[in-house]
């Protein structure tokens, strides 16, 4: 969203719409870089609770989980195969290479304080001060001389996985469903997870709001997002896509925003991402520069 705020600031805003992650939009907002939405236009009555806000209509529901090689350390659930971000980090339990997030701070710092044993309900109160941010900070540093890649987008996470350059990596639970369905080893766990979403966000000053605001109410229609499944495994955030998808049982199932694995995940925080992202993201990339 950086870029966004640069438009916006330069008063040479030329993009109408932006879809970023959740933490993302959050920033962006407190900074005052994106436009209110109108939800007098933008319906979301049947959305599930907190996936928009005044800023950012969500798109999709993911989860970012730890994957690993399941020829190396077997299936998920399966006697000694991982299931948690103590294991990611654990190389003598779980010898072997890593790959995590680059340059980006959104959903980095969370699974190093699980993995130091900070609990699930905690991990955003710790993180809230600057002591918190350095020990997760720390966290990756002690693991990263098993870091051989840093990866940048999904696809590279996917590839990673498909052509079995890392053991293990963090990332996006579609990517790695769809590295599956094109033959890599691989397996996921939601135990830990990070529960997010994806939005829709509008610069200040989009040239094109009022026709921007039609395309957000209608891409929100549960026709439409009914139809997310079987392109990526990853939920929708109006409630009656569930009722209109002719999506197996199966697939359903494995979708983040199904009722059986939410309990599992950490719910992201936008009020941090809001109110700590900069700090966090000064800390991470300094770590990167090492």
């Amino acid at each position: 969203m950086s870029k966004t705020c640069l438009q916006v600031e330069s008063g040479a805003v030329t993009w109408d719409l932006v879809v970023t992650g959740s933490g993302g939009s959050a920033a962006a907002a407190a900074k005052g870089c994106l436009e209110k939405i109108d939800y007098s236009v933008v319906d979301v009555s049947d959305f599930y609770p907190n996936l928009y806000t005044d800023y950012c209509v969500g798109s999709d529901v993911f989860a970012t989980v730890m994957a690993w090689n399941t020829d190396k350390y077997g299936k998920p659930g399966s006697p000694g195969a991982p299931s948690s971000w103590a294991d990611f980090w654990d190389v003598k339990k779980y010898p072997g290479t890593r790959a995590y997030r680059a340059n980006n701070v959104d959903g980095a710092l969370e699974p190093a304080l699980m993995a130091d044993g900070v609990p699930p309900e905690k991990v955003y109160e710790v993180l809230s001060t600057r002591k918190g941010k350095e020990r997760a900070i720390n966290k990756i540093r002690e693991l990263k001389p098993h870091i051989t890649v840093f990866w940048g987008s999904g696809a590279q996470q996917a590839q990673l996985m498909k052509d079995a350059e890392v053991d293990m990596s963090t990332g996006w639970n579609g990517r790695f469903d769809n590295a599956k369905k094109d033959g890599a080893k691989v397996g996921y766990t939601f135990n830990q997870a990070l529960l997010d979403y994806d939005c829709f966000a509008m610069p200040k000053g989009a040239p094109h709001k009022e026709v921007a605001m039609k395309f957000l109410a209608e891409v929100s229609k549960p026709q439409y997002q009914a139809n997310l499944p079987f392109h990526i495994t990853y939920g929708p955030t109006n409630k009656k896509a569930y009722a209109m998808t002719t999506a197996s049982k199966a697939l359903v199932e494995s979708l983040p925003s199904h009722p059986k694995n939410v309990p599992l995940m950490l719910p992201v925080s936008l009020d941090w991402y809001a109110k700590n992202r900069s700090e966090a993201t000064e800390l991470y990339m300094e770590l990167m520069s090492e």
